[in-house]
């Protein structure tokens, strides 16, 4: 398996260009042609990680905390980061990060996370804003058919929990074919007016490339006639955290429970609990304290994610518990989750699931 097979498989899923600015995901180490047996996945790169992926064989580690997060000036070993890469490069093993464009994908880290909590309904807590193209081409009848299915198996028409959505409008194109044209109707140096339909539909940001691509190679013109419209439309499956509903409302007391034996985190600590029983929940894996504000205007009863600080706790008492179950507790599905996406992509290659527990917190 060639390393950027992989890395291209994870980037259709999640792709880089939905990472936060401060991010490095991507690949890391390595070379996107080299050749690979087999790969690791993992919640963090450590020592003991590399060792496994060594024992194993394994010429790729797959992580979603990336391994460099800070610039490198130098790679003297003088610090922990280093000597990991070091270690890594004199084993040839590859290094791959997939991490907050993992987070901001609606079936991502927080839908995982959703799924194991028995959440239905679910939806990205805090959508982010923009995203979107409106996308208009011009083609002849006969060829519509074509030309929209290709646009939809790129990646076009997207709306919410639909998919193939368009708009399609008859009329009447014209052009005149000069010099050098070679029209697939009409007569080169006179005026043609031509039936066309007028194909309307959304395209993701991240997707218009491929998607121009797909529309070219479906059309039968030789200059592909088309309109790119920037939106103000927000796309609903992009953003950060998630929210859902309980099927049944359960005591405050007894879901945190319920999440403590699911997640197996090791203590988790909350807010005050509301005086009525819990029905929609708030999530976040890792650190989420950042969409406190809109796990509450979103009308949660809970609010679950990791490294909740001190002041934080005191927001909303009465009105919406806030609980810190955990970065790593609430984050450890993620190798399963890319276990599944490439396991379907790539049946016969060998994934490992990392066995090696890299939480670094420890609690008496």
């Amino acid at each position: 398996m060639i390393i950027n097979e992989i890395c291209s498989c994870i980037e259709q899923y999640a792709p880089p260009v939905l990472q936060e600015s401060y991010d490095n995901s991507g690949l890391l180490i390595g070379s996107p042609d080299a050749e690979i047996e087999k790969a690791l996945i993992t919640l963090d790169v450590t020592e003991a990680v590399i060792d496994e992926a060594i024992n194993n064989k394994c010429g790729l580690i797959i992580a979603h905390h990336p391994l460099i997060f800070k610039g490198l000036k130098r790679l003297t070993g003088s610090n922990l980061i280093e000597q990991l890469v070091v270690k890594a490069i004199k084993a040839d093993i590859a290094i791959y990060a997939v991490h907050t464009n993992l987070d901001n994908v609606i079936n991502g880290v927080n839908g995982k996370l959703a799924e194991k909590l028995g959440l239905i309904n679910s939806k990205v807590l805090s959508v982010r804003e923009g995203g979107l193209k409106k996308l208009v081409v011009f083609c002849p009848p006969e060829f519509a058919e074509k030309v929209r299915d290709a646009l939809f198996m790129a990646g076009a028409g997207h709306i919410g929990n639909y998919d193939s959505c368009s708009y399609n409008v008859s009329g009447k194109g014209s052009f005149r074919g000069l010099e050098g044209a070679d029209p697939f109707v009409g007569a080169k140096g006179k005026l043609h007016f031509e039936e066309e339909i007028r194909i309307e539909t959304i395209v993701p940001d991240f997707k218009l490339g491929e998607v121009l691509k797909a529309m070219t190679n479906a059309h039968p013109y030789e200059e592909v006639a088309y309109d790119i419209y920037p939106l103000d439309n927000s796309n609903r499956n992009i953003g950060a955290g998630m929210i859902g509903e309980l099927e049944n409302e359960q005591d405050p007391a007894s879901f945190l429970a319920y999440v403590k034996k699911t997640l197996q985190s090791k203590v988790i600590k909350h807010s005050p609990l509301i005086g009525k029983k819990i029905k929609k929940v708030a999530i976040c894996g890792g650190s989420g304290s950042f969409l406190i504000n809109d796990a509450y205007r979103a009308g949660a009863d809970i609010f679950i994610t990791g490294d909740i600080k001190y002041h934080d706790f005191f927001e909303y008492n009465g009105q919406m518990t806030i609980a810190d179950a955990g970065h790593y507790e609430t984050e450890q599905f993620t190798k399963d989750l890319l276990h599944s996406i490439l396991k379907e992509k790539f049946p016969n290659f060998a994934l490992l699931n990392s066995g090696t527990h890299t939480d670094p917190v420890s609690v008496l």
